[in-house]
Parts: structure tokens; C-alpha cells; sequence
């Protein structure tokens, strides 16, 4: 089986139910910190290339931090934009996040990363 990683937050309810759910399902992903170790916009760019659409998806918007950066829904900024903002503020991305090699899904519900399965 191939190796997926699951960009987690220790500290987020949704984050732990979705990692507990692979693991009912015996899959033990690489775990990406990605509050303690932030990725780089280039990780990041990657990533919103693999779940497709709109890199808004990625992004806490209902954050006090996103607030405070005056983001909203409505911001237009290209993909490698929403890369570095998130690069340097990792608290905004959203999760848990499952990747593999060529797709990711987040998990929004969480049931939603049985689909990379």
C-alpha cells in the first residue's frame, strides 16, 4: 500500500477523530505537525494541487487569526498566495488532511478521507 500522509493536529477533536478512523481500518499514516514543523510554501502549493479546486478550501477562515489578517472567502488570491499566507501562518489550514502521492481530501467531515482509500 502506498504511503499517506495526514497533516494533524494533536490538539483538534476532528483531527484526532479522523486519524482514530484510519486506524480502525488498520492504516497507520505518516503524520505531518504541521504546527510544530510548518511546511513550506512549496509543500503547501503541492498539496492544493493535489486536492484540486479552489485553495480556499485550505483555509480557517472562522480563525481569530484569519481575522486579524483581514481574510475572507471573498479573497481572490492565486493558489501560490494562499501557499506562502499559510506558510507563515499554519494555524489558518485547515484539517486533518489526508494525502497520497498524487491526491488529498480533507476531512469534512471526516468520513471524507475514506475517499483517498
Amino acid at each position: 500500500m502506498e504511503t499517506l500522509r495526514y497533516w494533524h493536529n494533536p490538539r483538534c477533536s476532528k483531527s484526532r477523530e479522523g486519524l482514530a478512523l484510519l486506524e480502525s481500518r488498520g492504516i497507520t499514516p505518516d503524520l505531518v505537525l504541521y504546527l510544530a514543523e510548518p511546511p513550506s510554501p512549496a509543500d503547501l502549493l503541492a498539496l492544493l494541487g493535489k486536492l484540486g479546486g479552489d485553495p480556499r478550501q485550505l483555509v480557517r477562515f472562522k480563525e481569530d487569526e484569519a481575522a486579524a489578517l483581514g481574510l475572507s472567502p471573498a479573497d481572490e488570491r492565486p493558489a501560490a498566495g494562499w501557499a506562502a499566507l499559510l506558510a507563515a501562518n499554519p494555524r489558518l489550514i485547515e484539517r486533518p488532511v489526508l494525502e497520497s502521492a498524487t491526491r488529498a481530501v480533507i476531512g469534512r467531515p471526516t468520513e471524507a478521507l475514506l475517499a483517498l482509500l
